[in-house]
C-alpha cells in the first residue's frame, strides 16, 4: 500500500515538472510571439487572434478548450489516463491564466512584446519547452492535454507512434497561421512543428534507453548470479557453439538500465580471463515487467 502510494507521488511529481516545463515555454515564448506549433496553446493564439476582444485571452481559450477534449479523454482512455490529463492541463492552463493577470511578458521586457528580439532563438525555446514538457508527462501514461490526446487517440486507433501522431494533430493548425498571421509566421511555426515531433521522440528514447546485453561465456553461473542477486535483474541462457572452434558455451541475455549496465560491464572486465565476448546494444523499446509500457 506505502509502495502504491509512493508510486503515485513519483508519477504526479513528474506530470508536475513536465507541465511546469511546458508552460513556461508556452506563455514566454510562444504567445508573445504568435507561434502555432500545434497544441491548444496554439489553437488559442489564432481563436484569440480570430475573435479580437481582449478580455478573452488565449490562457482563456486554452482552459475552454481543454474542458472539451479532457471530457473526450475520459470516455475513450478510461479513469486512470483522463485524471493525470486532467491534472497535467489545468496545471498548464492555471498556470498561463495566472501569468498573464502576475506577470506579464511586457513587465518583464519592459514594455517590449517578446522577451528578446530573435523571433528564431525564442522559438527554439518555445518548442524545446514544449516537446521536453510533453515527453516527460507521456513517459508516465499521461499527457499535457490538448490535441496531445488527439495524438494519443491516433495512435490508439492507426499505427502511428507518438511522434508522427502528434504531428498529424497539430499539422492543421500550422497550415491556419499561414492565413491567420503572415508567411513569416507560419514558417516558424511549421519549423517548430517539425522540431517538436523530433525532440518528443528524442526524449523519450532518452528516458526509456537500456542496454541489452548479449554474453557469450562459458561462466554463465557466476555471471547469472552477479545479474540476479547483485542487479536484481533476470536474463536469459540459451547453448551456442563457436563456428570456428566448434566449443559449446552458453549465451546470455539480459537488459539493464545505464547504471546498471555499466556495473555489469565493469564486473565482466574485472573479474573474466579475456575468453568471454559481450555485446552491448541500445534500445528503448523494452516492453515487459520490470520495463515499461507501450505508449
Amino acid at each position: 500500500m506505502k509502495s502504491k502510494i509512493l508510486d503515485t507521488l513519483k508519477t504526479y511529481l513528474i506530470i508536475t515538472i513536465g507541465g511546469i516545463i511546458v508552460s513556461c515555454g508556452v506563455y514566454f515564448f510562444s504567445f508573445p510571439n504568435n507561434f502555432s506549433t500545434g497544441g491548444t496553446s496554439s489553437l488559442s493564439v489564432l481563436l484569440a487572434k480570430v475573435i479580437g476582444i481582449e478580455a478573452i485571452t488565449p490562457g482563456l481559450i486554452m482552459a475552454v478548450v481543454n474542458v472539451i477534449l479532457l471530457i473526450i479523454a475520459l470516455i475513450i482512455f478510461g479513469k486512470a489516463f483522463a485524471f493525470k490529463t486532467i491534472y497535467c492541463s489545468l496545471l498548464i492552463s492555471f498556470s498561463s491564466f495566472v501569468l498573464e493577470r502576475v506577470l506579464p511578458i511586457t513587465k518583464i521586457t519592459g514594455g517590449a512584446p517578446t522577451i528578446t528580439d530573435d523571433a528564431f532563438l525564442e522559438l527554439i525555446f518555445a518548442i524545446g519547452c514544449i516537446a521536453v514538457g510533453s515527453a516527460i508527462t507521456f513517459s508516465v501514461g499521461a499527457s499535457s492535454g490538448g490535441t496531445d490526446i488527439v495524438a494519443m487517440i491516433l495512435k490508439k486507433y492507426t499505427n502511428l507512434d507518438i511522434s508522427r501522431a502528434l504531428f498529424v494533430s497539430d499539422a492543421v493548425l500550422v497550415l491556419a497561421s499561414f492565413f491567420i498571421f503572415d508567411l513569416r509566421i507560419g514558417l516558424y511555426s511549421l519549423l517548430g512543428l517539425i522540431l517538436k515531433s523530433f525532440i518528443v521522440d528524442v526524449v523519450i528514447d532518452g528516458i526509456y534507453l537500456t542496454k541489452c546485453f548479449y554474453i557469450i561465456t562459458s561462466r554463465e553461473n557466476e555471471i547469472v548470479e552477479f545479474i540476479n542477486n547483485k542487479l536484481h535483474r533476470g536474463a536469459t541462457v540459451s547453448m551456442c557453439t563457436g563456428s570456428f572452434t566448434h566449443e559449446d558455451k552458453k549465451i546470455i541475455i539480459t537488459v539493464l538500465s545505464r547504471t546498471q549496465a555499466m556495473q555489469l560491464k565493469t564486473y565482466i572486465q574485472e573479474t573474466g580471463d579475456g575468453s568471454d565476448f559481450t555485446i552491448i546494444t541500445n534500445s528503448s523499446d523494452i516492453i515487459g515487467k520490470g520495463f515499461r509500457s507501450a505508449i
